[in-house]
């Protein structure tokens, strides 16, 4: 696959974990049959969205990663990067990624940058301090580097995955036995949440800056950051970058450009989803690129060549029972095809 193309996949695994062991308060976990149908679903789903780089979320076992992978048959060619001694403690991102392309070995970035900061004293007389006090990411961030081509750039690999919207638990805080505030315990909850994962966005996005400013290097982010297309944690992610500009003129050095605008760019209408809540369908999965696959760059060295989105099984909410997933599976494509002011 390694060459003339490159592409990259996200799938959140559904806390993918070894039958009997715990997942989260579940105590008993997977059965062998549930898990089972979980390893026979993900093989399926792995070979319909086969990529170079299949970047994963919630990840409890490495050996479920590896049955899941010889059941699609890529354990020959592709190699699992998973934590060392990763059992069933928790749940990590992980990759499958082409071993022909893999260059140097993997990382999970736990702690957020030495100099993250997220406090203000409110910018005016009407707006009150403000000081959020997190230091590290609820999913350690899992960073790679791939090679598609020999005399191509390394290009620098992320796989996130962020703070959901599901509001934070508080009832075991001690100020919590107020009633004031048990009457409260949604909206405190999920703007716990929604602060969690706006910190989390920033802290990954002072490291890919850090990473592309100046350096021209190639950078691909993906993750299920359980946010939209044009939520504030994306925003902050991708910079905002204006797509609609002349072709091989536009591209910002650090700016990230979302598969989906991309996809939906070369589309009549927009049917990209990847979750469904209380019938809301909503893209929480992303792909984002750098200005080397963004088409219109002009310093594009990959062109867009399509996205995929596996959803069906969202129609029906009974994963367990399923082995299905609960997100939908997405997959971009890029084709070597450089600028011309690459290639002068």
């Amino acid at each position: 696959m390694a060459g003339k193309t490159v592409s990259f996949t996200s799938f959140n695994l559904f806390n993918l974990n070894e039958p009997g062991l715990p997942v989260y308060t579940d105590a008993d976990g997977w059965t062998q049959a549930q898990y089972d149908l979980k390893i026979s679903w993900t093989a399926r789903m792995l070979r319909e969205m086969l990529a170079d780089v299949i970047g994963f979320q919630e990840l409890w076992h490495a050996a479920s990663l590896d049955a899941a992978l010889a059941a699609a048959g890529l354990d020959q060619t592709h190699q699992a990067l998973v934590p060392a001694g990763h059992a069933g403690q928790k749940i990590v991102c992980a990759a499958a990624v082409a071993r022909d392309i893999l260059a140097g070995p993997p990382e999970w970035i736990e702690d957020f940058p030495a100099d993250f900061i997220l406090q203000s004293a409110g910018g005016d007389a009407q707006t009150g301090a403000i000081a959020v006090e997190i230091r590290s990411f609820s999913r350690p961030v899992l960073h790679f580097r791939i090679k598609p081509r020999a005399k191509g750039p390394e290009i620098l690999v992320y796989v996130c995955h962020f703070k959901s919207k599901a509001p934070t638990p508080i009832f075991r805080e001690g100020w919590y036995r107020k009633a004031s505030h048990q009457q409260h315990s949604e909206a405190i909850g999920g703007a716990l949440s929604t602060i969690r994962r706006t910190a989390e966005a920033m802290a990954l996005r002072m490291i890919l800056t850090a990473a592309m400013k100046g350096s021209d290097t190639p950078v691909v982010v993906i993750g299920d950051c359980n946010d939209g297309q044009h939520s504030n944690t994306l925003n902050i992610m991708t910079g905002q970058p204006r797509f609609l500009t002349a072709l091989s003129e536009g591209g910002g050095d650090i700016d990230l450009y979302t598969a989906q605008t991309l996809q939906q760019y070369r589309s009549q209408t927009d049917v990209y989803y990847t979750h469904i809540y209380n019938d809301t369908r909503e893209s929480l999965d992303h792909i984002l690129v750098s200005q080397e696959f963004y088409d219109n760059s002009k310093k594009r060295i990959w062109a867009f060549d399509g996205l995929t989105i596996a959803n069906d099984h969202l129609n029906d909410d009974a994963h367990k029972e399923t082995g299905t997933g609960d997100h939908g599976v997405v997959r971009a494509r890029f084709k070597y095809m450089p600028a011309k002011a690459i290639l002068a």
